[in-house]
């Protein structure tokens, strides 16, 4: 049953309602949130419930509806990624620092300088921190209620967006990145190593970026 508007009026039909939501995410070329879609639509519809049945129309089609954190963007079926593969730009690599460093926020988030340090065993430097945000896969999160009130850093939706995650949630096990070849058995700076470094070895301003095959195309642009 197609829903009312309070003040009177029939809202579109929820087939009208498809068409719409299906073009708004369409034309856009990054994700929505439910509400930055219903701000775009006639009053009375109900965004949820086209959200649903767009999800379900997609589902075993070329392209599909994705949710990325709490919003909504069409992106082509993964299984059929390989097809843009000649459309992409190839950019630069991250570092080795950078990569570690990403991928300490993204499992350990909220997390400060000083947790990422621990972590890694070296100190991070601005310039690693800096290419991470310039990217847009990291962003400030709240500040610890703790002394000095640290900055905190969380991954963004970009960041879940390009792997293809709902959520921080869905990233793969240690273990499970081993058996797919992304992680190497060479030990993280600073965990027990005789000449583990006291600072960013492949720091993007401070030194050359020599990171391993396997890590780096684990978060390759």
């Amino acid at each position: 049953m197609d829903a009312v508007d309070p003040s009177g009026f029939a809202a579109p039909t929820f087939a009208a309602q498809e068409r719409m939501v299906e073009a708004i995410l369409f034309a856009c070329d990054h994700p929505l949130s439910s509400t930055e879609i219903a701000a775009r639509l006639p009053q009375g519809c109900d965004v949820p419930e086209v959200l649903v049945r767009l999800r379900r129309h997609y589902t075993g089609r070329g392209v599909e509806l994705s949710r990325v954190g709490d919003k909504y963007a069409l992106r082509t079926a993964p299984d059929l990624g390989w097809l843009m593969q000649a459309e992409r730009v190839e950019q630069r690599k991250l570092s080795r620092a950078a990569i570690e460093t990403l991928a300490i926020i993204a499992y350990h988030q909220p997390a400060t300088r000083t947790e990422i340090e621990e972590i890694r065993g070296v100190a991070v430097s601005r310039g690693t921190l800096d290419q991470l945000l310039e990217l847009g896969w990291v962003r400030l999160g709240r500040r610890r209620m703790t002394p000095g009130r640290p900055v905190t850093f969380v991954v963004t939706d970009a960041f879940l967006d390009h792997f293809g995650l709902e959520s921080a949630r869905d990233l793969p096990g240690l273990h499970e990145l081993r058996a797919a070849g992304l992680l190497d058995s060479r030990p993280m700076p600073g965990s027990g190593g005789q000449n583990a470094p006291d600072t960013d070895e492949d720091d993007p301003v401070n030194g050359p970026e020599s990171a391993p095959r396997g890590q780096s195309e684990l978060f390759e642009e």
